[in-house]
């Protein structure tokens, strides 16, 4: 089974930061936070131009709670920095109530 140590996070910006998505990635996901980091770059790369500024940064995942993972929160601050965090998931229970 395919382990995921770290995850790549593009965003896109106009050019005064007031607007910001987040743009798809060749590859997204990566079994070593070094892969992620060698494909930052070129990933980088093959999407300037698509908006008037380009971030992009390798956010380290536990393999171990890989599965808690829920999201990807980020903010592109005024002062150009990018900062993300991959956030862990609710546990969330199940039950109709009924106890035989």
């Amino acid at each position: 089974m395919e382990h995921i140590a770290a995850v790549l996070l593009i965003i896109g910006c106009s050019g005064d930061l007031t607007e910001c998505v987040e743009l798809p990635a060749p590859a997204t996901v990566f079994e070593t936070y070094e892969e992620c980091r060698v494909e930052r770059q070129p990933a980088l790369k093959a999407l300037w131009g698509r908006t008037d500024r380009v971030f992009g940064t390798c956010i380290p995942v536990d393999p171990a709670l890989e599965d808690d993972y829920a999201e990807i929160v980020w903010k592109v601050h005024p002062d150009g920095k990018l900062e993300a965090s991959v956030e862990k998931g609710e546990t969330q229970v199940a039950s109709n109530g009924h106890h035989p």
